[in-house]
């Protein structure tokens, strides 16, 4: 089974769009490889531009966000762009339920949890912590820890199809293994 967790940036906003996820201007590229750099940079974050190339954003292998993640336009873009640059989680209250679904699709995991765990997962990342995430899709636990050693745990739920199916890597992985 895939392992799922890392390193986690926090990005403190609600109804982040697959617009400000994969700018459309880069939809007509053929390859994930090409949207790789384009991951978020149309964000805007307490009124500036979101600096992609901080090196916790650029190490990231966990994003933990709001509610309502991945509004917006159906597009699958969005979600590669996330799978290019090696994120396999995503953690937030909410998600737009096609873009929850192409994330599965993709072997990527979108973790929802109440507003008092995020809450508690932001608190650990305060003062710029580092925060490691570390998710068991058996016990359907998430574990997170900062590197002064304070430490969360948060249950989720997820159905047993969608398990299976981000467990295989995906898709493709799922229907191999299946069929």
């Amino acid at each position: 089974m895939k392992e799922f967790g890392g390193p986690a940036f926090f990005i403190d906003r609600n109804d982040i769009n697959t617009d400000e996820i994969i700018p459309a201007k880069y939809l007509t590229e053929i390859t994930k490889r090409a949207l790789q750099p384009h991951l978020l940079e149309d964000l805007i974050l307490e009124g500036k531009e979101f600096d992609t190339t901080a090196e916790d954003f650029q190490q990231a292998k966990v994003l933990v966000t709001r509610s309502n993640f991945g509004c917006g336009s159906s597009r699958e873009h969005a979600v590669w762009a996330l799978e290019v640059n090696d994120i396999n989680v995503v953690i937030g209250e909410s998600f737009a339920r096609i873009f929850r679904q192409n994330m599965f699709n993709c072997g990527i995991l979108a973790i929802e949890l109440a507003m008092t765990d995020l809450d508690g997962l932001f608190a650990l990342g305060r003062n710029n912590d580092t925060v490691t995430v570390k998710i068991d899709l058996e016990e359907n636990l998430v574990t997170a820890e900062n590197s002064k050693d304070e430490r969360i745990e948060c249950s989720f739920t997820m159905n047993p199809f969608d398990k299976e199916l981000v467990g295989a890597g995906g898709w493709l992985a799922y229907a191999d293994k299946k069929f």
